[in-house]
C-alpha cells in the first residue's frame, strides 16, 4: 500500500500513436487505432497521445506518413466518434506547427496539446503553449534532449516557463542516457525551479532503465508519465505502457485489456517493425549521444556489428555524427 500512497497521483500517457509512429512512419490502420483507444480506456489510462498536430506545410515529405503525422480535427473525430474517459492528446514541434491549423478545444476533438522544444527554443515553446492554452486546452512543455543541456541554461529556461500559464512541464530523456540518480537530481531541480507547476517524465529504454526511471519520478510526485504499448517509439522504445499499469497499483487500472491488444497487434506488428533494446542503442544511450547513428547502422548490412559501430562511434574522427 505504501507504493499506492506514493503514485496515486500518477496519470499514464500513452504515446503509441504518436512515438511509435517514429518507428513505421504513422502506418497505423484506423481500426488498429480504435482498438488501442478501447483497450486503453478499459485499462483506465488516462490519456492517448493519438498523433502530432504539426503542419505539413511547415514539413518535408508529409505527404508519405499516415494521417496520425498531421492530425485533422473531422478524421479524429470520425476516427473516435464517441470520447469516453480517456483523453486524447496530441504534440506540436515549435517551429513546425500554424497557430490557425489548431481550433479552439471546444471544436476539436483533443483534450491535451503538448510543446516540444529545446532549451533554446523556450521562450518560442512558451508563446505556442500559452495560444494553446488561451484556446482552453491543457498543455505542456516537454523540454528534449535534457542530458545535453548546460545547467544554467535549463535553469534560465525554467525560470521563463515558472512566469508562464503553462499547466505541466515535462523532463524528457531523448537520448536514454539517464539512470534514476539523474531524474532524482533533474525532478529536485524541477520543483525547486517550478513551485506552482505539475511534472511529466518521457523516457526512452536505451540502457532498460525506462521503468526505473519513470517509477523514481513517479515516487517523488511527477504526475504525467509517457509510456507506449509493448515500448513501441523510436529506437530503443519507450517506458512501456502495460509494465506501468503493472507496477502502479491505482484501482482503476486494469492490465489484461492491454495484453490482449499486444497479442492482437503488436505481435505481428514488432515482427515488420524495429524497435527496443538493441546493442548500437544501448552504445548511444551509453554515449548520450542521438540514436540517429544507430538507427542508420541498424538499416544496413553491417547492423549486427555491434563492436565495429561502437569503435567508431568512440572513434568520432571516422564516424561524422552530424
Amino acid at each position: 500500500m505504501t507504493v499506492h500512497s506514493k503514485t496515486a497521483h500518477c496519470k499514464i500517457v500513452d504515446c503509441t500513436i504518436r512515438d511509435g509512429g517514429l518507428v513505421n512512419n504513422w502506418d497505423f490502420s484506423v481500426q488498429f487505432v480504435q482498438d488501442l483507444y478501447e483497450s486503453l480506456n478499459e485499462a483506465g489510462v488516462e490519456y492517448m497521445e493519438v498523433g502530432y498536430k504539426n503542419s505539413p506545410r511547415l514539413l518535408k515529405g508529409s505527404e508519405d506518413a499516415g494521417p496520425w503525422r498531421f492530425l485533422n480535427d473531422d478524421f479524429l473525430r470520425k476516427v473516435i466518434p464517441e470520447k469516453k474517459r480517456t483523453k486524447l492528446s496530441a504534440l506540436v514541434d515549435v517551429g513546425r506547427v500554424e497557430e490557425n491549423d489548431i481550433l479552439p478545444r471546444s471544436e476539436s476533438p483533443l483534450d491535451l496539446i503538448r510543446v516540444a522544444c529545446y532549451a533554446r527554443d523556450t521562450a518560442k515553446a512558451i508563446e505556442l503553449a500559452t495560444l494553446f492554452h488561451e484556446r482552453g486546452y491543457e498543455t505542456t512543455i516537454n523540454i528534449m534532449a535534457l542530458s545535453n543541456v548546460m545547467d544554467n541554461e535549463l535553469t534560465e529556461a525554467l525560470a521563463m516557463i515558472s512566469e508562464s500559464p503553462i499547466d505541466v512541464v515535462y523532463i524528457v530523456d531523448s537520448y536514454g542516457s539517464l539512470d534514476p540518480d539523474d531524474f532524482r537530481y533533474l525532478v529536485e531541480k524541477f520543483r525547486r525551479a517550478l513551485k506552482h507547476k505539475r511534472l511529466g517524465v518521457h523516457t526512452h529504454n536505451n540502457m532498460q532503465l525506462a521503468l526505473a526511471n519513470t517509477l523514481v519520478a513517479a515516487e517523488m510526485g511527477v504526475e504525467l508519465l509517457d509510456a507506449s504499448v509493448y515500448g513501441m517509439g523510436r529506437a530503443a522504445g519507450n517506458c512501456h505502457t502495460e509494465l506501468l499499469l503493472a507496477k502502479l497499483p491505482k484501482a482503476e487500472y486494469n492490465l489484461r485489456p492491454l495484453l490482449g491488444l499486444i497479442e492482437r497487434h503488436m505481435v505481428d506488428l514488432r515482427q515488420r517493425e524495429e524497435w527496443g533494446y538493441l546493442i548500437p542503442y544501448m552504445v548511444t544511450g551509453v554515449l548520450d549521444e542521438h540514436p540517429r547513428s544507430a538507427m542508420a547502422w541498424r538499416a544496413s548490412p553491417e547492423k549486427d556489428q555491434y563492436l565495429n559501430f561502437y569503435d567508431k562511434m568512440t572513434t568520432p574522427e571516422t564516424f561524422p555524427k552530424g
